[in-house]
């Protein structure tokens, strides 16, 4: 039961926040770099937020200083605070759990289904 589930998508008007959160199952949540992708539409899966196993945080240009990433231990779920949303943000959201550091598209082990942020201008 190696899955991850994101949730938390839908359309948002520019300027506004939306949260995502990824739930894991069949993981040893400590053990696992976690990381969400990008997808906007015809384009490739980019890397846009990451959290280490042992701590620390990876965020991309193009959201450093508007997105969060950040783990719930209790609840399992590895979150995506999204503020100040643009219109280039819209795309399939994907959360991705292995090894890589940062979190490489060929490199890690484990992803999500994704879930869709529309971002409306």
């Amino acid at each position: 039961q190696l899955q991850l589930v994101e949730s938390g998508g839908g359309l948002v008007q520019a300027g506004g926040s939306l949260s995502l959160s990824c739930a894991t199952s069949g993981l040893t949540f400590g053990s696992y770099n976690m990381g969400w992708f990008h997808q906007a539409p015809g384009k490739e899966r980019t890397l846009v937020a990451a959290i280490r196993r042992l701590g620390g945080t990876y965020y991309s240009d193009s959201v450093k200083g508007r997105f969060t990433v950040f783990k719930e231990y209790i609840k399992t779920t590895v979150d995506l605070e999204m503020n100040s949303l643009k219109a280039e943000d819209t795309g399939v959201y994907y959360c991705t759990a292995g090894t890589g550091w940062p979190p490489g598209y060929s490199d890690m082990d484990y992803w999500g289904k994704g879930t869709l942020v529309t971002v409306s201008s």
